[in-house]
Order: structure tokens, then sequence, then C-alpha cells
């Protein structure tokens, strides 16, 4: 049930348009983001805060990522209507999660061409969100550092400050930190990246891709977003995607070995933000890491 309090604020901020539906989609980490129908028969997507962070603005870094998008161009991520300190309302995009079972180029050549742009430093203009969860983008000139100390040691920090996982886990992720080295590229040319690119995140209609929603951009190693596509294995990142990408843009030949480093971040996000089952994942990528 949205309280009627909310449905007249966001009536305000669509110039006093009647809203003559609404849905609540999903209720995650002070936010809720609803569907409305107005007057005039459009559909618009809702983000707003029932419990605003004072710490960090998940839903001002989502309005001012979109912008960004929308500013390149893009054509698969939603337009902002509105926007506020509290509120965002975008454009919705028809979707029905009718998935493709393979890797099609619809969604391949979107990808691409996000990955396309290049830039100087690793990071981002502002700190970008996400599961809500403020993502440090200050600018660095070595990817091994960005990702150590910006991704993977920060949700680490996280972790150990709020419930710690067991002693074995941190033994292997702290020896891990401190040879990273020895793992990862040092200086992969920076490419924009999606942010938070997994399943729920690409919507499709009938088969076929349909956009892109819920951006945690900055500028970092494009194998990053590669390794998240292919953590939750959906049916449409299929056995031949590496492959196929790599048509476009090359993908290092040691890439396989240290995938499970890449998606040990997104693992531990996980744990911090979801749940601790996640904890058992952690310990299967660290099996795979030979430190």
């Amino acid at each position: 049930m949205i309280e009627n309090n909310i449905i007249l604020e966001i009536e305000n901020l669509l110039e006093n348009k009647k809203i003559i539906d609404s849905e609540i989609l999903s209720n995650s980490f002070g936010i809720n983001c609803i569907k409305i129908i107005t007057e005039d028969n459009k559909k618009f997507i809702v983000k707003y805060y029932f419990n605003k962070n004072d710490i960090f603005n998940a839903i001002e870094s989502e309005a001012d990522n979109l912008l960004f998008f929308n500013k390149q161009n893009f054509n698969y991520f939603p337009s902002i209507v509105k926007n506020s300190d509290r509120f965002l309302i975008m454009s919705f995009i028809d979707n029905n999660k009718d998935q493709p079972k393979k890797t099609n180029d619809d969604l391949l050549n979107a990808i691409i061409s996000i990955h396309s742009l290049k830039s100087k430093d690793y990071g981002f203009s502002f700190d970008t969100q996400i599961g809500g969860l403020k993502q440090i983008n200050s600018k660095a000139k070595n990817w091994k550092e960005f990702y150590t100390h910006k991704r993977l040691y920060y949700i680490f920090d996280l972790i150990n400050k709020n419930k710690p996982m067991d002693k074995t886990i941190n033994t292997k992720i702290d020896l891990l930190i401190k040879k990273i080295d020895n793992f990862i590229p040092a200086n992969p040319i920076p490419s924009l990246l999606h942010g938070d690119l997994w399943e729920g995140n690409i919507l499709f209609k009938n088969k076929k891709f349909a956009g892109f929603i819920d951006p945690g951009s900055f500028y970092g190693h494009n194998e990053l977003e590669l390794s998240y596509l292919r953590w939750f294995n959906p049916k449409f990142i299929d056995d031949s995607f590496l492959d196929k990408y790599n048509d476009h843009i090359k993908i290092d030949k040691y890439y396989i070995e240290y995938e499970p480093i890449y998606q040990l971040y997104y693992s531990l996000l996980n744990v911090y933000l979801w749940d601790r089952v996640y904890v058992e994942d952690v310990r299967n990528l660290l099996d795979k890491i030979k430190i």
C-alpha cells in the first residue's frame, strides 16, 4: 500500500497529473520502487526514500548516473522525468521478463557500446550506488590500487566491522589483497562500466533486449563486468559469450584464472547487503584462487 501523501507528492512533481494506478515493485535499502500509471495512460517508474540515509543519497546518485547515460545518447536506459533529493521519476521500459536462451547480438552490442567508452583514469566524476551502498569513485591511475582499496578491501572492511566471516576466509582474503599484484592486470584501459550488471538489471521483452536499469557506473577493467555477468550464470549469457565479446573487445588470455578474484567483490557485496548464505560462495571462490 502506497501512502496517500506519497502519491500526492509524486503528482505534484508531475505537475498535478493524477495517478490512477500504482504497484510496488521492490522495497530495499530504505527505498521503494514503484510503477505508476497516470490519467493520460502513461507509465513511469518512481523511486523514493521511505527511510532516508543521511550518509549517502543513492537516489541522487542514480539520477546523476542516468543523466550521464542520457547525455551519451544511449537509448537503453530510462530517461529522467523529474527528480529531487527524495524522489526519482523515470520513464518506463516496457518488458515482460521473457529472456532468450542464448547470447544475442542486441544485448552484446549494448554492452560493447558502453565498454567502448574510455577514460584516462579509473573511477568516476562522482560516487555511484550499488544496492544503495556508496561505491567510492575517486579517480586513480593504477587499476590494482583502485580495485584493491576502493572495491575489494572496502566491502571486506564493512563486513568485518558489521559481522566478520570466519578466520579461514578472512586470512585468505587478507593474503589475496597483499598479493594482488600477482593476479590481476595492473593497467588495463579504463572502460565505462554499467557497474551493477546482473540479470535483474537487464530487461527483455519477448526474448529481445529492452534496456538496462539501476546503473552504478565507473571507469574500470571491462573484465570485472564480464565476471559479474557470468557469475550468476543466466541463460542469456551462454558458453559462447566470451568468444563473441572477444571478437569486438579483446579479453586477456589469463582472464579465466583471475575471474574468481573479480567475482569475489560481488559475492562480498551480497554477504553485506543481502544474505550470509553468500559466505559459502565467498569460500568457494577463494578455493578457486591459487594463493
